[in-house]
């Protein structure tokens, strides 16, 4: 389908349409490897090659946004002020996206903003008399009969203005809140019928543009249009012509996606370690015992010396009760022993210590001048080496001396 040479570059998110046709002008823009210099020439995106400063046309995806426009924000993509733009509100959508209409420098709302050329010219076009509802206050205590001009129309600079929808909302003191909806666009047209009546505008927020709400967004946030906003708009107004290609959110309502962007990266950031305050008991032997242990001995065995609370990372298979080896206080139950606790003691070596299958003695204590042990495992290469200190020697025979 051939389409004016203007209209593809625009399209393409380069440049607005006028924009496009300072750079054909210009003897920036290539159609099949020629030079084109003159307005009005047609081509077809999809089989000819069109270039712009050497670099080859690629279509975007058509998206489709609405923005909350904060107060003393410009709606253009430049300022040569160095004002802030809505374009700084949504460089994070990837498309080079324009205003459909502006609003004030002090007016707040929504504001719908596209890629879309046809999208945007149908809904400013005066014909389409696109419905814009807008809440405002006003200096002075009106009533009902004071909205009748608003209701049939006001002479202005420019002419009389459309039949406007008006309703009193609520008096503050000295103030009254009023809703408008209009169905043209003329510039500052709520204050300047606000001064014409002689009910001065003090504050001006646009709720609904073409039936979308500014209902959900904060000012400076924005969502995709819903497939629903979507099919709403095409069937009141012939626009857009396709929806399935373009870029949009979930119909079931609105996306903030300049909020969840944020708190994907924040989550991203986020360290998955536990703070020690949550974490439990220190594991390290100097407080309480940490629960990483796979032992299998009883909750209530006792602590080794020096090490306060036993650690309970031993396999020990050692029941909490048993005895405790001599002159080492009581047992510690990371020992790999399967004595009983009821076998007899060996001849001078006091109460029974567990058999030794054990590898390391919690119990012993400290090597002279290395201070306390910092975990049970460490304890290994501190205490002094499995000899007949750390075994009884074992009875043969039933109880003999």
């Amino acid at each position: 389908m051939e389409e004016r040479l203007q209209k593809i570059i625009a399209r393409a998110g380069v440049a607005s349409r006028r924009s496009a046709e300072e750079l054909i002008l210009a003897g920036r823009v290539r159609v099949n490897g020629r030079v084109v210099t003159e307005l009005g020439l047609k081509a077809d995106r999809q089989k000819d090659r069109i270039e712009v400063d050497g670099k080859r046309l690629v279509s975007e995806a058509p998206v489709y946004v609405a923005l909350h426009k904060p107060r003393n924000v410009v709606s253009t993509l430049r300022d040569p002020e160095g004002r802030p733009t809505v374009a700084d509100y949504v460089r994070g959508t990837g498309a080079r996206l324009y205003p459909v209409g502006r609003l004030d420098f002090a007016t707040s709302g929504i504001l719908l903003m596209t890629n879309d050329g046809d999208f945007a010219n149908a809904l400013l076009h005066p014909r389409g008399g696109v419905p814009k509802t807008y809440v405002l206050k006003v200096q002075g205590v009106m009533s009902d009969d004071d909205l009748k001009p608003w209701r049939e129309g006001i002479r202005l600079e420019d002419g009389v203005t459309l039949p406007a929808e008006a309703r009193l909302l609520r008096h503050e003191g000295d103030k009254t809140w009023l809703e408008v909806t209009l169905r043209e666009g003329r510039n500052q047209q709520i204050r300047r019928m606000g001064e014409a009546t002689g009910w001065p505008v003090m504050r001006l927020a646009r709720t609904t543009f073409a039936g979308v709400t500014s209902e959900g967004l904060r000012p400076g946030e924005w969502r995709a249009l819903t497939v629903d906003e979507l099919l709403h708009i095409r069937e009141a107004f012939g626009v857009p012509k396709r929806i399935r290609g373009a870029v949009m959110g979930a119909s079931s309502g609105p996306v903030d996606h300049r909020r969840a962007a944020g708190l994907a990266r924040s989550s991203a950031k986020a360290s998955p370690r536990v703070a020690p305050e949550a974490a439990g008991p220190s594991a390290r032997g100097r407080g309480p015992a940490a629960p990483r242990a796979r032992a299998r001995s009883g909750a209530d065995a006792p602590s080794a010396p020096g090490f306060g609370p036993a650690a309970p990372r031993a396999r020990s298979r050692a029941t909490a009760d048993a005895p405790s080896a001599p002159g080492f206080g009581p047992a510690a139950p990371r020992a790999r022993s399967r004595a009983t606790v009821g076998s007899p003691p060996a001849p001078g070596a006091g109460p029974a210590a567990p058999r030794a299958r054990s590898r390391a003695t919690v119990g012993s204590p400290p090597a002279p001048g290395a201070g306390p042990a910092r975990s049970a495992r460490n304890a290994r290469s501190e205490t002094t080496p499995r000899a007949a200190e750390t075994r009884a020697p074992r009875a043969r025979g039933r109880g003999r001396r």
